[in-house]
């Protein structure tokens, strides 16, 4: 049960991020102080703001539930991300600083045109709605249950998804309407802080009621496991499972070059930064602050494994994993850090909240609108215009993941899968560009739509049977799944297989322009 100080501490959260997001924001008088910050942010800051943009209340509650039913393997696949944004900074980063582009998609423009340009920023809001208006809605879930277990009512009633839904995007619209991109960097890093303080606290809290050997009886059982080799696993050992070194390097770097050098939503961040240098320093520095996060959280796990003697989710009453750090936030914590810890639950879902809203609003201004619209928006209206964008996306996130409350609906995992279909093909975009001298807009678009495609067929439709090979099945039920043991392709995976089909196709169109040319 939440006492008086918990709920005090959360509604102080609340308000006081909307006034302090207003006042950081500072003025904007024009679009590149609304999306870029007039290019004038330290590098610290925006490193903070990478880390909080990528975090998820999911985040927050999964990844201990990952070490509490296994080990801490899953670190493994950070590795892949430091060489990812190793990649990005020496090969994407200095190509954006070189033109002052506004976008991750000025870029195509510039290499192709503008057709490419918008198809990019088109699959970008595309992709960004998906993905994060369902991850909206997976964040009201483990609120929920949280609120249903302390007793919270509103008039009597039971909190509902909406009402949760629709308080975190209003608080969130607020900020990121008024301040803009310096708002929501300078919250993310208060966000940052407090979340990873609380779970900080949480470490301290659960040590002190440990046996001595603790750290014992983990090693007993494996549980700080971090590095799996794979070499007594076969080959298809390193394609199907996630976190084993192969796929966790180079599917988690490939990954993570998509991730963090073709999606606006990142990318935005990068491009505020005063310099190539610091930018650089700012993207390669959050591979650092990941691997701490995801070590501490995963840390949490095994402290709750050893809290909980040991004993299945099911054992202690629940029906997941997902739902241990927060039984753990209400019945383990003393009044006023159980508050603190769900105001960071809080925060690392407004975090990805307000950055989705601006980094929509700003792809769709400037990628869109300004290409196509020039005339009919003056100068002095495009950031009136700007901030209108900014409140649309805000509106049209609160309906959509409104729209999710049957959580069985199949369209949330595809929701949350969504970055898997098109990462590959807009990192195969931009490699084409950098290396296919000879490509053209018309081979990047084709080339573009038909990976998508491809890899949509292979996410849902490839799997792996261990007595009957590989197979295509696009709508395999249960029943078949365990009873040949299916499984599919690793994530990580996905994202290479999309840009390397992306370049090979779009180098084979490429070469009908050497025929033709003769």
């Amino acid at each position: 049960m939440l006492s008086l100080i918990d709920i005090i501490v959360i509604i102080v959260y609340l308000i006081g991020v909307a006034i302090l997001g207003i006042r950081l924001g500072g003025k904007q008088r024009s679009t590149d102080d609304y999306f870029l910050g007039g290019r004038d942010l330290p590098w610290w800051a925006v490193c903070f703001s990478v880390v909080a943009t990528e975090t998820s209340t999911l985040t927050i509650i999964g990844v201990p539930a990952v070490s509490y039913g296994g080990t801490m393997i899953f670190l493994q696949i950070t590795g892949g991300y430091l060489i990812g944004r190793i990649g990005v900074s020496l090969l994407l980063l200095p190509r954006y600083f070189k033109g002052a582009m506004s976008t991750a998609y000025a870029y195509l423009g510039e290499r192709f045109g503008d057709r490419m340009r918008s198809t990019a920023s088109l699959t970008f809001m595309v992709t960004r709605l998906l993905a994060d208006g369902v991850r909206l809605f997976a964040t009201a879930i483990p609120i929920k249950v949280i609120a249903d277990t302390a007793g919270m009512t509103l008039m009597g009633e039971p909190i509902s998804y909406f009402q949760i839904i629709l308080l975190l995007g209003i608080i969130t619209a607020i900020y990121t309407m008024v301040g803009g991109i310096r708002a929501v960097i300078w919250i993310d890093v208060v966000q940052m802080i407090l979340y990873v303080v609380g779970g900080l606290l949480c470490v301290v809290l659960l040590m002190q009621g440990l046996p001595e050997n603790w750290a014992q009886i983990a090693a007993l059982e494996n549980k700080f496991k971090f590095i799996d080799l794979g070499f007594d696993g076969s080959l298809t050992d390193w394609i199907t499972q996630p976190y084993v070194a192969l796929t966790a390097l180079i599917g988690g770097g490939v990954f993570s070059m998509a991730s963090h050098g073709t999606d606006q939503l990142i990318v935005q961040r990068l491009l505020t930064c005063r310099t190539l240098r610091d930018s650089q320093k700012a993207l390669i520095g959050s591979a650092g602050l990941i691997a701490f996060q995801f070590a501490l959280f995963l840390l949490i796990g095994v402290l709750l494994w050893i809290h909980y003697g040991g004993v299945t989710p099911l054992e202690l009453g629940l029906s997941r994993g997902d739902e241990i750090f927060p039984k753990y936030i209400i019945e383990g914590l003393p009044p006023g850090l159980s508050g603190l810890l769900l105001a960071g639950i809080l925060a690392a879902a407004m975090s990805t909240l307000s950055s989705s809203l601006n980094s929509l609003a700003s792809s769709s201004m400037l990628d869109l609108v300004e290409r196509y619209f020039r005339n009919m928006i003056n100068d002095t209206r495009r950031l009136l215009f700007s901030r209108g964008l900014t409140l649309f996306w805000a509106g049209l996130f609160i309906v959509f993941a409104s729209l999710f409350e049957n959580t069985e609906n199949p369209v949330v995992e595809l929701g949350l899968a969504i970055a898997s279909f098109t990462y590959g093909g807009l990192l195969g975009g931009f490699v084409l560009g950098i290396a296919v001298k000879r490509a053209r807009e018309t081979d990047a678009i084709i080339s573009f739509c038909l990976t998508i495609v491809t890899m949509v067929l292979i996410i849902f439709g490839v799997w792996f049977s261990p007595d009957h090979g590989w197979m295509f099945n696009l709508n395999p039920t249960d029943s078949v799944i365990q009873e040949y043991g299916m499984q599919q392709i690793a994530w990580p995976w996905y994202t290479l297989i999309g840009s390397v089909l992306c370049v090979l196709l779009g180098s084979l169109f490429s070469l009908r322009h050497r025929f033709v040319n003769r």
